[in-house]
């Protein structure tokens, strides 16, 4: 298995704090953001490469960060040549292109570079795969319908198998919400080739499981633990505090 980490995003709703450093490098306790997510990339149990997929403006600052590492892993930063907001790939650009890239024809674990979460990651992976050859997600109940607006939601049919996915509805019809946790099988990259060749949306995640429910079963793993999507300056904050408070 492989793992692909997603840090090629501006965070412009989080300026100034992101003009001159990378979301996933900002500090949280007295670690980047990254270092917690290897952690929990750690629990794995086995030596994967880690591919970090990030941008023009903000390579050299992982290239710097991936000589100062602490865990030994095969760290690989991709840059995917974009240099603004406006001109990026989006998320599932920026997949097809460490895949084609590196040339991956295994499991793929994806990862988006902002989560901060206590999770299972081992559990997770487990689950997802008694589910193979079909694609998952980890999800988290968030429990409240006006913050699950700023979410992608699913409804979970039987056995787990996802009957819809919405990208932030108006009106929620649930609070389970997609992690930026996703478990693609191999079997599953012809179908993320042929969702970009019919010109569908490269952006959020969301829309490729939007679309992959009507080729192929997709299931859902529910996660457990505490779970920060690092969006805004507020989300940033309650992370840190947690982080101190759990030093404490």
């Amino acid at each position: 298995m492989q793992v692909i980490i997603l840090c090629a995003g501006y965070a412009v709703r989080l300026y100034p704090l992101t003009q001159n450093t990378p979301k996933p490098l900002l500090p949280v306790g007295n670690r980047p953001m990254l270092n917690y997510l290897l952690d929990k990339i750690n629990e794995l149990r086995e030596k994967s490469t880690i591919h970090i997929v990030t941008n023009a403006k903000f390579a050299s600052h992982f290239d710097f960060w991936a000589t100062e590492k602490k865990h030994d892993f095969d760290v690989r930063i991709i840059n995917d040549g974009t240099t603004s907001n406006d001109n990026r790939l989006g998320a599932i650009g920026d997949l097809d292109l460490v895949i084609k890239k590196c040339g991956l024809q295994d499991d793929l674990l994806v990862l988006a570079g902002d989560n901060f979460f206590t999770f299972d990651l081992y559990q997770f992976v487990q689950s997802a795969r008694s589910h193979n050859p079909f694609f998952s997600i980890g999800l988290y109940d968030v429990k409240d319908k006006l913050l699950a607006k700023n979410y992608g939601l699913v409804e979970l049919g039987q056995g787990d198998k996802i009957r819809s996915f919405k990208e932030k509805p108006e009106t929620p019809e649930t609070t389970l919400a997609s992690t930026g946790i996703y478990y693609f099988p191999k079997q599953v990259l012809p179908l993320l080739d042929q969702y970009l060749r019919e010109k569908n949306s490269p952006d959020a995640p969301g829309y490729f499981v939007q679309w992959l429910i009507k080729y192929s079963s997709v299931f859902g793993v529910i996660l457990t633990g505490s779970w920060y999507d690092i969006g805004d300056l507020a989300s940033y904050e309650k992370v840190n505090e947690w982080v101190k408070n759990k030093s404490v």
